[in-house]
């Protein structure tokens, strides 16, 4: 019974273990989504494979908090795997039962202790004041101050030979008509990327150039395709007209 006991323990500080390392990354500016997945994957050790992964581990805060959740990881599943073990070597059938059926209701305790949305928003509470408290982290809810649930996103994407955006002036191209903002431009240089922040009008985009946009999804993910010619110029002008019945549509939601 003590090594059982000893597994959900285990397993409960896992599940709170990981919810802080979430919170942590969320905190350095990762939506609550990507931050979730990347804490639960760097902890459990599989799955941290994907191109966010490399946009994680280049910032040095995030990198250190994945360090400590895969340390802390790897001794975590070792400690379960070894109470798990525990919990039923050398019992009887009836007692084997007996703790087949305490670790089915311990787990499902820990389900709804994981899920509970009551739950997880006193624990995102505490979490954010002592990490506030104790760290030099700093909250930056960018879910909510760039609107992403609400239409908005941030895209990436490579500026291909034939793209409507190759060979063109920022300030020519009016992408602003489109309701979209240049936020930054990756450039390969002869041996390393370059990062442009917050570029000026008068800036040419090279094709190979990777543009990180913001504004609303539907846009983004048109122009990250928009070839050049009469076909981009007309996918231009309709997002642009897109782009008026939006903000109308947003004037008349504040005047409501």
């Amino acid at each position: 019974m003590i090594a059982l006991i000893s597994l959900l323990i285990v397993i409960l500080f896992s599940i709170i273990f990981v919810r802080i390392g979430a919170v942590a990354l969320e905190m350095t500016g990762l939506s609550r989504d990507v931050a979730s997945f990347q804490a639960q994957s760097a902890y459990t050790g599989v799955g941290f494979t994907t191109s966010e992964s490399e946009y994680v581990v280049s910032h040095p805060v995030r990198r250190k908090i994945i360090r400590i959740l895969m340390f802390v990881g790897s001794a975590g599943i070792a400690s379960a795997m070894a109470m798990l073990f525990l919990s039923f070597v050398g019992k009887t059938a009836e007692e084997t039962f007996y703790s087949l059926i305490y670790l089915l209701i311990g787990l499902f305790l820990l389900y709804f202790f994981a899920r509970s949305k009551l739950i997880d928003r006193g624990l995102r509470y505490v979490i954010r004041k002592a990490l506030k408290k104790f760290t030099k982290l700093h909250v930056y809810d960018y879910e909510l101050l760039l609107g992403l649930s609400k239409g908005y996103t941030i895209g990436r994407f490579k500026v291909r030979k034939n793209s409507w955006l190759a060979n063109k002036k920022l300030k020519n191209l009016k992408l602003n008509e489109e309701g979209v903002l240049v936020l930054g431009i990756i450039r390969r240089t002869k041996d390393k990327d370059v990062y442009i922040g917050a570029p000026r009008g008068d800036i040419e985009i090279l094709p190979g150039d990777e543009l990180v946009c913001y504004g609303p999804d539907e846009i983004i993910k048109e122009l990250s395709h928009r070839i050049r010619g009469v076909k981009g110029d007309k996918e231009h002008m309709e997002a642009v007209k897109k782009e008026k019945i939006r903000e109308m549509e947003e004037k008349m939601e504040i005047e409501k």
